[in-house]
């Protein structure tokens, strides 16, 4: 069989065991690119390197590929603030402060980007989809439980709102705050007295 001018020859798979989780992983990366609104088992192919009906075999519609992006979103999410609670456990809430702004302000370069994309593009899509709900929950629920033992229940239910609020200013505002600002922000929260 001949190739097409340019383009290399699709390899077959008959066994691959990781397929959905790739397809999965592309979802991602297209949501974060462009938006639910550029999220197709077409574009999704194309990009994993996988036959159309491999998506449609593993995820019915559009919707399934929706929820496993935010379910692996939300496993990612998840990790990385265990990991985060655990390293910050023992720190004053000076520390805190300095490590959350850190957090905002890793939104602005390219992989903390991408990743925060995704997550607010999936988490918004639970306002219209009741079956997204429980896993965008998950970005909520895990980041408090895992605050809680840190700064105490009620600023750990603060924290979630106040860093997707920080995250969305540094990445949309015509006028970005600067680390300084998102420090005071926190270091209000958290209870630092003023140097």
């Amino acid at each position: 069989m001949a190739e097409e001018a340019g383009r290399p020859a699709r390899r077959t798979r008959r066994h691959d065991p990781h397929r959905r989780e790739r397809i999965a992983e592309v979802a991602e990366e297209l949501i974060a690119e462009r938006g639910l609104e550029g999220l197709s088992h077409r574009a999704i192919a194309e990009r994993a390197d996988v036959s159309l009906s491999s998506t449609t075999y593993h995820f019915a519609d559009r919707e399934a590929l929706i929820q496993a992006a935010l379910e692996r979103a939300a496993d990612r999410f998840a990790a990385f603030m265990r990991q985060w609670a655990a390293e910050h456990a023992q720190d004053t809430r000076e520390e805190l402060a300095q490590a959350l702004a850190d957090s905002v302000m890793a939104c602005v370069g390219e992989e903390g980007r991408s990743g925060a994309v995704v997550e607010f593009e999936l988490y918004l899509a639970a306002l219209r989809r009741p079956a997204l709900r429980e896993a965008a929950a998950r970005l909520t629920s895990e980041s408090v439980e895992v605050m809680t033992p840190v700064v105490g229940p009620v600023v750990a239910a603060c924290i979630p709102p106040l860093m997707n609020g920080l995250c969305l200013q540094v990445m949309t505002a015509p006028e970005p705050p600067g680390r300084g600002q998102v420090l005071e922000v926190l270091r209000q929260v958290l209870g630092v007295a003023p140097a």
